[in-house]
């Protein structure tokens, strides 16, 4: 499974990241990291559970505050946005969480009308069955509009979530774990998807995962964090094919099927 190659502008970074720091009591997790999202670009971040992997995509969506350095996102410098701004911002980004995070009590078609009449301007019924149609059409999933989170199976509420992040057009997907607790096909699945999105939305993109088939069939660039910080960043083969002794335990924990 290869990446198709896409356009990436790297005169524009969409995330910017400098110094950052982020503690929880006594526990250091980031310890000045720095990092760099360009548009168009899809960027794996790896590394073992632990090491702070959420916790940097909760700080990029403004869900945590650093202790130290900067966060700029779309030029705007998160933790110092109004709670207005953030709001306002925070349309701009989709965040696919581990475990899609539905809402059990509504229907596809609910869940995914939801951000649509909390965060948009008024939509005519016409206008929002259009942009719900047109989500699910895209994951593949029209035929499932009317049911309930809990007659989906795993893949299935991974895809209603990937279109519940659609739906608002953003510019920018932060995915946590995406193909997570998904079997082989089903995870094969999910990576052609994300793929697709950012071809089809011009998306950039952050993806955690430990799933190295996944990281490298969706990765423009990796980024393994070790001790707080990225200790290698690149191509698949760039991370992987070295003496680095925590890229090779990473690597020999995984089963990497090549095409």
């Amino acid at each position: 499974m290869r990446k198709s190659p896409v356009d990436i502008d790297k005169q524009n970074a969409v995330v910017r990241i400098r110094g950052l720091y982020k503690s929880f009591d006594t526990l250091d997790v980031l310890m000045g990291m720095d990092l760099d999202l360009y548009k168009g670009e899809n960027i794996v971040v790896l590394g073992r559970s632990g090491s702070g992997k959420s916790v940097l995509i909760k700080l990029i969506a403004g869900l945590l505050k650093p202790d130290k350095g900067t966060i700029r996102v779309a030029g705007e410098e998160v933790d110092r946005l109004s709670p207005k701004e953030l709001q306002e911002l925070r349309l701009k980004i989709g965040f696919l969480y581990q475990g899609s995070a539905l809402y059990d009590s509504m229907t596809v078609r609910e869940n995914l009308e939801f951000p649509l009449v909390r965060n948009s301007p008024p939509l005519t019924r016409k206008e929002r069955d259009a942009a719900v149609y047109e989500v699910l059409e895209n994951v593949g999933l029209a035929q499932s509009i009317d049911k309930m989170p809990a007659e989906l199976s795993g893949g299935q509420k991974k895809r209603v979530g990937i279109a519940r992040t659609l739906i608002l057009h953003p510019d920018i997907m932060l995915y946590d774990e995406p193909t997570a607790g998904l079997d082989p096909i089903t995870s094969s699945d999910i990576i052609t998807l994300i793929n697709e999105v950012q071809q089809k939305y011009q998306t950039s993109s952050v993806i955690i995962t430990h799933d190295l088939t996944c990281a490298k069939a969706t990765g423009d660039r990796l980024a393994l964090i070790t001790d707080g910080k990225f200790s290698r960043e690149g191509s698949f083969e760039e991370v992987f094919r070295t003496g680095d002794t925590e890229a090779k335990k990473f690597y020999d924990y995984n089963f990497i099927i090549d095409p």
